[in-house]
């Protein structure tokens, strides 16, 4: 928050001249100034963190330890009492104690206590640092004070601090901005029709050390008067002190001493004893310089009396002139006693530690130690340099803390311009951005209530679908527990047959088995065997001929094996297709009656077993082209119809869908789609036959009608050494014998069957149809990967 710094005046313009209005706006400028600078430096109103926290005491303490009156000490009233105690305390020259009861104010008055009296302790603290020679503290709470006081519309308060506030740049060197606010507070006083001689004091010492003795000695007038005028005797002696010193820096030795024994006459009537020993330093040096050496020595005796009296400590300065009065008097050795003693209890920053150093080199040089003088004299030296060097560091900080202010209010003036120029245009986009928001607010409304219509109906569909679920979960569970029943209806009827009946699937697993079959197993009454695998019934040795004639089951009507049960004993069964779904396996004793099986169609026979001198990588070759072929076969019906593989198998008949857990399966087609599922012996026949159907019902897939042999994935050229066939055009190609003598080692042969009748004569490309010959051999490509990118051709 910005600092609100003004000044009320009466209402009084018709009576004022021309001048005073002018010098009520030079003080309100000035005013102004000092506000911003306060505000460059972070000093806000109320000035939180201006100085740092202090350890308050307990209020209740405080005040019982400064002995006041219960009447007293009560609220607002005690606060009063404390700050009287405190400036008496600091007249007498106990800054300690003044601090102290200045810390008890604090404590009573609280962090939310009344404004006006935050506003007194901080002037008051103010002049406490003032007379510690902390001066850039106490131009801060000069500061803060001038901005409370402002704060508060008191103009005579606001006064006193800018007078306040120049005698503090005054001690700091700012000669320029002293008179500054020294002649704000000036015409702020006189704008209010009483003057205050603290003002032209302060004026008075400005013009002093700018070495204007005339001006000088007319605002100390001025401010004598006006001290005597109030009945303010103390301070008015206070101006004959000051007013002594120019008086005997002008070479007036005569006028310095009557001012001097008047101001002594004051002090002595008000009981101010710290205030009288001042006076005697000044009467002593007085009378030195009038040559007096009797009378200075006097005024030394007095002054010793004095201390010695009322226990009071001597000041430095009142410690050098006696020194210089001993040395006057031959006392060389206790002058230079005394001059140590006193360096001794001086701070190291105190400009009187200067002419100190210098009386003592003189006393070292009269007592003829040379050395010692010299020595006393450099130290001097470098200590009024080092005096000489803050003090003119202290003039550029503040310089340069003005220069830092200046720059940052044309930085704020230039931002504050900006700032107008963007809240018109900000003005002008506002009733766009309004016409916006509303046309938006309503798009909104619209598109709410058109999601809240779309919400609605969609929560009446999900509620017709959720009847319509639990309306289908009840016939399921309806249907489920009819199951149930017919199952354990079967069940029953199955255990009620004394033959050992076990039906399984194509992966071997237990769909079914009666109590005889149980018990020919060797099973347990408890045991389940529903949904396991019947391999784990037999043992170690016959569990790999189990599997191999699971296999062959695709192949073969009735398959029987001889092998040995998990207990050892021998098992003699028969497998058979099972007539009443397809894919199932009927698992009997051997000695049991089984109908003749139906003699199978030419796709139906038992495949030759493959030559054991075929290499390996050859056989798996041979076995990951069937499954690449089906791939592409089950891929290019997908694509071109847009329906799965189980109307692929129904479509084609050459594959059987079974029903598995409530659900179609084509297990023989799922087998020769992985080379770890393909049977031993696979069917290859149903794998062309299925590309044949797909080349045949697929639009788009058979570019020519004539390509009656080709596939997606597969070309064909002239083996060496094949054997020619029948020159039938219009049969079916199957997969012949392994040739291993041939120079084509391992390539797989397809050619059209044989009839009884052969004839010799080279394999040749028939142009008519577009076909292979029969007697060309196919090959397995090994480029075409895809259907996409398969090539058929036929070389002759």
């Amino acid at each position: 928050m910005r600092l609100s710094c003004s000044a009320s005046r009466p209402n009084r313009e018709a009576e004022v001249s021309t001048g005073s209005k002018r010098r009520r706006a030079w003080a309100m400028l000035a005013l102004l100034l000092v506000c911003e600078w306060s505000w460059a430096q972070g000093v806000l109103v109320g000035c939180p963190g201006a100085t740092p926290a202090r350890a308050l005491p307990e209020p209740a303490l405080c005040l019982q330890r400064a002995k006041l009156a219960p009447a007293q000490a009560a609220g607002e009233s005690g606060v009063k009492a404390l700050f009287a105690q405190a400036k008496a305390q600091l007249d007498a020259g106990h800054i300690e104690d003044a601090e102290r009861s200045l810390d008890c104010a604090e404590a009573v008055i609280g962090g939310e206590g009344d404004a006006g009296l935050r506003y007194e302790l901080e002037r008051r603290r103010g002049i406490l640092d003032f007379r510690r020679e902390w001066i850039p503290q106490a131009l801060a709470r000069f500061e803060c004070a001038a901005s409370l006081s402002s704060a508060l519309d008191d103009s005579a308060a606001t006064a006193r601090d800018l007078s306040n506030v120049g005698a503090a740049l005054r001690r700091l060197g700012d000669f320029r901005g002293a008179l500054r606010s020294l002649t704000a507070s000036l015409d702020l006083q006189r704008t209010r029709g009483e003057v205050s001689g603290a003002v032209s004091n302060n004026i008075a010492d400005v013009y002093r050390e700018l070495r204007e003795t005339d001006t000088a000695m007319r605002y100390y007038r001025e401010a004598l008067a006006s001290y005597r005028g109030k009945d303010e005797p103390v301070e008015a002696a206070h101006v004959l002190e000051t007013m002594a010193e120019v008086a005997l820096d002008s070479g007036d030795a005569q006028q310095a001493s009557a001012w001097l024994q008047e101001a002594l006459g004051v002090y002595r009537a008000g009981g101010n004893r710290v205030y009288e020993l001042r006076v005697h330093d000044g009467l002593t040096r007085v009378a030195l310089a009038q040559g007096d050496l009797a009378q200075a020595q006097r005024w030394s005796a007095a002054a010793l009396a004095l201390s010695d009296t009322w226990k009071l400590p001597l000041p430095p300065a009142l410690q050098l002139q006696l020194a210089r009065t001993e040395q006057l008097s031959g006392a060389t050795a206790a002058a230079a006693t005394r001059l140590r003693e006193t360096l001794a209890t001086t701070p190291e920053g105190d400009p009187m530690r200067v002419p100190l150093l210098q009386e003592l080199a003189t006393a070292q040089e009269r007592a003829g130690d040379a050395p010692a003088a010299n020595a006393t004299l450099r130290d001097a030296y470098s200590k009024a340099i080092a005096l000489a060097h803050a003090q003119h560091d202290r003039q550029l900080d503040w310089l340069r803390i003005r220069f830092e202010s200046a720059e940052q209010q044309r930085t704020i003036a230039a931002l504050e311009s900006e700032n107008r120029l963007r809240s018109a245009q900000f003005r002008q986009r506002t009733l766009l951005l309004g016409f916006a928001a509303a046309l938006a607010v309503a798009v909104l409304l619209g598109f709410l209530l058109l999601q809240q219509r779309r919400h609605q109906r969609a929560r009446l569909r999900e509620e017709a679908q959720r009847v319509r679920h639990e309306e289908e979960l009840a016939r399921y569970r309806r249907e489920a527990d009819a199951l149930a029943e017919d199952r354990s209806l079967l069940q029953g009827l199955l255990d009620s047959r004394d033959e050992p009946l076990c039906l399984l699937d194509a992966e071997g697993q237990v769909l079914a088995v009666n109590r005889a079959g149980r018990l020919w197993l060797g099973a347990g009454e408890d045991e389940a065997l529903v949904g396991q695998p019947v391999s784990a019934f037999v043992g170690e040795a016959g569990r790999a001929a189990l599997a191999s004639a699971l296999e062959r089951m695709e192949d073969s009507a009735a398959q029987r094996l001889r092998i040995a049960a998990r207990d050892g004993a021998p098992l003699v069964a028969t497998l058979e297709p099972w007539s009443g779904g397809d894919g199932l396996v009927l698992l009997a004793p051997q000695d049991r009656e089984i109908a003749a099986p139906p003699s199978p169609s030419a796709d139906e026979v038992v495949a030759e077993p493959a030559d054991d001198s075929v290499e390996p990588s050859v056989r798996d070759g041979f076995r990951r082209s069937l499954v690449e072929l089906m791939l592409a076969s089950i891929e290019a019906w997908e694509r071109t119809t847009g329906t799965s593989r189980l109307e692929f198998a129904e479509k084609s008949r050459i594959w059987r869908v079974n029903i598995d857990d409530g659900r179609l399966r084509a297990r023989a087609l799922e087998r020769y789609l992985t080379v770890a599922k393909l049977p031993r012996n696979p069917r290859w026949r149903d794998v062309l036959r299925s590309a044949y159907f797909v080349l045949g019902r697929c639009d788009g897939l058979a570019p020519k009608p004539a390509s009656r042999c080709s596939t997606a994935s597969m070309r064909c050229w002239p083996i060496p050494g094949a054997t020619p066939w029948s020159d039938r055009r219009d049969v079916p190609c199957r997969v012949g014998q392994w040739n291993a003598g041939s120079a084509t080692q391992g390539a797989l042969r397809v050619w059209a069957d044989r009839p009884r009748r052969r004839r010799s004569g080279p394999a040749r490309a028939d142009s008519a149809r577009g076909g292979c010959r029969p007697g060309t051999p196919w090959v397995r490509s090994r480029t075409a990967r895809r259907p996409s990118t398969a090539r058929r051709s036929c070389n002759s």
